[in-house]
């Protein structure tokens, strides 16, 4: 036991982990879907998970994971990236594909910045590298909880229109449409709010700086080319005017 009151805890493959005592302040109780395939560190870090009045359950890879998480109602998810099935990136876009919303919070020794962001794009709500502090990982579970799960799809999809805010790519149906960068932030913004009409100060304002001086007609003209693109070609009018108010991106796409 260090000065500090932490204890180190080592996993099976030598990597350091660091236990915290249980915070004063913790006042969310919660059931934490753990899923990690060290024989040595789950069950630590289950117990250290389970303290001031929280419950967690272990499963061992992806594919119990999913299961489990669809089973049970759990407020939180820590998902290990190094499994031996689904990594945890494949273990994220499932549950996100299946409508599990839980969040998320990755676990690896994997610090590069790449590895981090694969992570955040497969509908992860937080990551934390090894080692670390178990008292620290508690706190951020508390913070995810107290945000709550709300749908957040890593493909936006409207009708027949998909696309990957990750990737920047936009298919309509099976077809996939490049689409120039402000175009793509145009059309995310729209596909985030469909149905409503949006003022052309709103859009100007997702897809442009201040700085940006040419404002007149910037909105009408990349319309344009948006429509031209993601509808003309497809006999669609998806993408309506609604004069003197702006534009909105229409659920039921009418021809």
């Amino acid at each position: 036991m260090t000065s500090t009151g932490r204890v180190c805890l080592l996993g099976v493959r030598g990597r350091a982990f660091i236990a915290g005592s249980r915070s004063r302040r913790q006042t969310v109780r919660m059931r934490i879907l753990l899923v990690e395939d060290d024989g040595k560190l789950g069950p630590l870090l289950v117990r250290g998970l389970g303290e001031g009045g929280n419950a967690a359950d272990l499963a061992t890879n992806g594919k119990d994971a999913l299961w489990m998480a669809k089973a049970s109602d759990y407020d939180a998810i820590v998902l290990d990236v190094m499994l031996p099935d689904l990594d945890g990136f494949q273990t994220c876009e499932a549950l996100r594909d299946d409508g599990v919303w839980t969040p998320v919070l990755m676990l690896t020794a994997r610090d590069a910045v790449e590895d981090r962001v694969a992570g955040l794009d497969s509908g992860a709500d937080d990551y934390l590298t090894k080692p670390f502090s178990i008292a620290e990982l508690r706190a951020r579970l508390r913070a995810l909880v107290r945000r709550g799960a709300a749908a957040r799809p890593t493909v936006l999809q409207v009708g027949d229109l998909r696309l990957d805010p990750a990737t920047q790519r936009v298919w309509r149906g099976d077809v996939e449409i490049p689409l120039a960068n402000k175009e793509i932030a145009l059309l995310e913004l729209f596909m985030r709010r469909p149905d409503e009409v949006l003022s052309h100060y709103e859009l100007l304002e997702h897809a442009w700086d201040m700085a940006y001086e040419n404002r007149s007609n910037v909105i009408p003209v990349h319309i344009r080319r948006l429509r031209a693109k993601v509808d003309v070609p497809f006999k669609r009018s998806s993408i309506e005017t609604v004069r003197g108010a702006g534009y909105r991106l229409r659920t039921d796409t009418p021809a």
